[in-house]
């Protein structure tokens, strides 16, 4: 007797070991890479709630007034590309209800632009390409890639230093699972500002250099554990300032008990988190563990047929 090769043994055989080295491609090489920082990000997030602000034109604080953070963030491809980082241009204003219709940033209550240079696989700030400001801390407009139930260095750009935030719980926003953090900034000078000297108090004649105070009673942001999209936000700010030297604060520049993420903004930022971590989880677990599976099943039967083949019977010459 003799054997032949069945095509059929060959192609079942081929099949399962293509698939099983592609699952190992997926895990060990094209997952990995997915997890970097897009370059190309067009984004605006929205926060909002009630508060007090300084209203020059009165000259006195107004409270309970609607206050509006508007975040822009968009990524420069062409910057991004050449430096092979991440590269986000930022623009932040925030609005009061007189300023809110206005079309020019400019008129807002407060309006300043920023320049993100961060790694794409790590998120840690890279200090290249005129970034604005230089920056500490792992997470800003977004955190790394597969979060951790620990604490990490939020950076606070109206702080200019880096916050702990620790892990608070496992919650959820619109249905989505996340992992929210928590921290906060005790009242801290932050800087100067030329002012009236009655404004702040002081009985010396003319300006003073009043003293610049920010604090942030609560801030908790909610977080994807795949992507480390931030799904939901809440901060609560006050600015103030101090005659100089004094321990009290004088004025309300901006004060809030909660400013959070619009309902449009948390259903976005969770639409994109699901969307993202589903691809992510499709290259990393799905597709390894049935292509796996299968590879495996044909394989094995393309093997077992290979072994067995057709037996036909040897002509022997006479």
């Amino acid at each position: 007797m003799r054997r032949s090769t069945s095509p059929l043994s060959l192609i079942l055989l081929g099949s399962g070991v293509f698939l099983l080295v592609l699952t190992q491609l997926l895990v060990w090489y094209v997952e990995p890479r997915a997890k970097r920082t897009p370059t190309d990000v067009d984004s605006t997030t929205v926060f909002r709630g009630q508060g007090s602000y300084f209203d020059i034109g009165s000259v006195a604080t107004m409270d309970d007034q609607t206050i509006t953070i508007t975040r822009k963030v968009l990524g420069n491809v062409a910057e991004s590309e050449r430096s092979g980082n991440a590269i986000w241009d930022v623009s932040t204003q925030i609005d009061t209800p007189k300023t809110l219709p206005l079309a020019d940033p400019r008129k807002s209550l407060q309006w300043t632009t920023e320049r993100w240079v961060t790694d794409r696989r790590t998120n840690l700030p890279v200090h290249c390409c005129e970034e604005k400001p230089g920056f500490e801390g792992e997470a800003y407009l977004k955190f790394p890639f597969d979060v951790e139930k620990r604490t990490y260095t939020w950076w606070d750009s109206t702080l200019g230093a880096a916050v702990p935030l620790e892990f608070d719980e496992v919650t959820t926003v619109d249905g989505h699972e996340g992992y929210r953090f928590v921290g906060a900034v005790d009242a801290t000078a932050t800087g100067t500002r030329m002012v009236p000297a009655k404004l702040v108090g002081s009985t010396k004649p003319g300006q003073v250099l009043a003293e610049e105070w920010y604090a942030n009673a609560g801030i908790e942001l909610t977080v994807d554990p795949r992507t480390g999209r931030i799904m939901n936000a809440v901060i609560a700010p006050t600015k103030t300032l101090r005659a100089p030297g004094s321990r009290k604060d004088s004025v309300t520049l901006l004060a809030s008990e909660r400013l959070e993420f619009t309902d449009a903004t948390r259903t976005e930022q969770v639409r994109l988190a699901s969307e993202d971590g589903g691809r992510l989880r499709l290259l990393g677990e799905t597709a390894p563990l049935w292509g796996g599976v299968l590879g495996g099943l044909l394989a094995v039967v393309g093997a077992v047929a290979l072994i067995r083949g057709r037996r036909l019977p040897e002509h022997s010459g006479e």
